[in-house]
C-alpha cells in the first residue's frame, strides 16, 4: 500500500500496470516524483527487492508531508476543516 495525497493506492491492482505517472506529485520527495506507479507495480509483482525500499521511502515522505500540513493548518486555525477533507482520501 502506498499513502498519497490522493488517497491510498494498492499498487498490486492491475489498473496501475500502464500508469506511468509519478507515485505522488503532491509531496516534495525525489523518489515519489521520479518512479512511476507502473514501475513500482512491476517491481512488487516480480518480487524485486528494490520495490520495498522505494515504497517505504515514499510512505515516510508522505507521513512527513502530512505532519507538516497538519502543523500549518493548526497554525492557521482551520485544522478541523482540513482534517475532514483529508479523511475523505
Amino acid at each position: 500500500m502506498l499513502f498519497t495525497t490522493q488517497g491510498v493506492i494498492n499498487i498490486d491492482n492491475k489498473k496501475w500496470e500502464f500508469d506511468f505517472s509519478p507515485v505522488d506529485e503532491g509531496i516534495d520527495c525525489l523518489i515519489s516524483n521520479y518512479y512511476s506507479k507502473a514501475y513500482l507495480r512491476h517491481l512488487m509483482k516480480s518480487q524485486e527487492i528494490l520495490g520495498l525500499p522505494i515504497a517505504s521511502v515514499h510512505n515516510l515522505a508522505f507521513y512527513l508531508w502530512l505532519v507538516k500540513e497538519a502543523r500549518k493548518h493548526i497554525a492557521e486555525g482551520n485544522f478541523a476543516g482540513w482534517k475532514k477533507e483529508m479523511w475523505k482520501c
